[in-house]
């Protein structure tokens, strides 16, 4: 196994994804920084601030296959710094002195902390796709069991019939929201870094400020109002709005793992033949990937602190925290994309048994329809009382093994309200799941437009 898990060969892709290892891998990143530094020549060449020729030959050799990454490697080793021997490495293969115009005015957190803002816009739309992806599933879960009965429960203990497109669809809603949240977050975090030594443009002088929107419309990132060296709030709200969109599809997966259960069996996550749930027990069928996706969100919600942490950072300048940072990125946009994957595939092949949701209605005998029974004495009796009076009933039948049904005949005063028939209709689950079609209705009309891309925040 690998140093960690998103890294390795056997496991990384349980805890990550091909494409999120691609975005954030080394090559990328030198790349990104690359980039950074070909915009920023760009720029000041057509304010005639260096030469043209050497904006050029930078652009021209700002490319990661031109460099060994194994020399920049040692050279970052005996340097301790990260972007000095990028530099020394452009410079040693730029033709002249083209190279000693590189970088001008900038200072190493700008070139990094913009590479890796880069990289998150690369991250998050790969995220909003397979955020995309399972909501359409979802809704097509929702549409096609708008109407399927299911026991509702509540502190593990069924309480009262819903539907199962309804579980869906307040899923659905849920993956919704987390679109807005990222859409409203994007002006916040995919802005430029750009300010040199502490953040004040001084070695730019007047033409600083020209530079640095210049830079960030040439990256088509966003203008920050001033530098945010150690303002690190933006980095934290992505990594919360990540954790918490993680924390979506392990609750997801946790509620697939509980109803899979033997005892309930309604749910079971996509199953093919050649899956194997135990090396010494071949009847198991096992919830093995929701398991993974729920242990995927625990560790994204793990990084929370850790970037809310990062908030509290020192001076104009705080290694401390970007270090934190770099270990920490990465990491997390993998388990989240991973996640989302994952639940998407879940969901698109979830088999949802609706002969086990019927049968489980009937798992307590009627107690499952306490409520509508008490609702319909109360009419006569007043709320109160016909609560006191179906407690009594129900706690006797639940004791005696007995069904509600007959405990509710037994009872003079019930009889006298309701008559048998009216009881067994009161009695039938189907007739008792409230605005639960409604609701389904209008999740899928609301949540509509997000599945398209360019969706979120409508």
């Amino acid at each position: 196994m690998g140093t960690h898990v998103t890294d390795s060969r056997l496991f990384g892709d349980q805890f990550g994804t091909p494409r999120m290892r691609e975005i954030f891998s080394d090559e990328a990143t030198v790349q990104r920084w690359l980039d950074v530094e070909a915009a920023l020549a760009r720029v000041q060449a057509r304010l005639g601030i260096i030469p043209e020729a050497a904006a050029r030959a930078i652009c021209e050799h700002a490319r990661v296959e031109l460099l060994d990454l194994d020399a920049m490697k040692r050279e970052m080793d005996r340097t301790s710094h990260p972007i000095v021997p990028l530099l020394r490495a452009v410079q040693a293969i730029c033709p002249g002195d083209a190279a000693e115009w590189i970088h001008w005015g900038a200072t190493t957190q700008d070139i990094m902390d913009t590479g890796t803002v880069l990289q998150l816009r690369d991250a998050l739309a790969e995220i909003e796709a397979a955020l995309r992806d399972l909501l359409g599933a979802l809704c097509a879960l929702a549409r096609a069991h708008r109407d399927t009965v299911m026991a509702g429960r509540t502190h593990g203990q069924q309480a009262l019939p819903v539907t199962f497109g309804f579980k869906a669809a307040v899923w659905a809603a849920e993956v919704a929201r987390h679109l807005d949240r990222i859409a409203e977050m994007r002006p916040r975090v995919l802005v430029g870094q750009f300010g040199g030594a502490v953040g004040t443009l001084a070695a730019l002088g007047a033409e600083g400020e020209a530079v640095r929107r210049g830079l960030f419309e040439e990256l088509g990132l966003g203008v920050p109002l001033i530098a945010w060296h150690t303002a690190r709030d933006g980095m934290a709200e992505c990594a919360c709005v990540l954790a918490i969109v993680a924390g979506t599809a392990g609750k997801m997966a946790q509620e697939v793992y509980a109803l899979q259960k033997t005892e309930t069996a309604e749910l079971e996550e996509p199953f093919a033949h050649g899956k194997v749930g135990s090396s010494t027990m071949p009847h198991k069928r096992n919830p093995a990937v929701c398991e993974t996706i729920a242990a995927l969100a625990r560790a994204a919600r793990a990084v929370a602190p850790q970037a809310i942490e990062g908030v509290m950072a020192e001076h104009e300048r705080d290694k401390i925290v970007l270090q934190s940072e770099r270990e920490w990125t990465a990491r997390l946009c993998c388990l989240t994309h991973a996640a989302l994957v994952k639940s998407a595939w879940v969901m698109r092949g979830l088999t949802v048994r609706a002969e086990a949701m019927a049968r489980n209605l009937s798992a307590l005998d009627g107690l499952l329809m306490s409520e509508r029974v008490m609702f319909a004495l109360g009419h006569r009796f007043g709320k109160q009382e016909a609560h006191e009076m179906v407690y009594e009933v129900c706690m006797a039948a639940f004791e005696s093994g007995r069904p509600l049904r007959e405990a509710l005949l037994a009872d003079p005063r019930i009889v006298a309200a309701l008559p048998a028939g009216e009881i067994d209709r009161l009695l039938d689950p189907r007739g008792y799941t409230g605005m639960a079609g409604a609701f389904v209705d209008r999740v899928l009309e609301e949540v509509a437009p997000k599945l398209l891309p360019g969706g979120a925040g409508r």
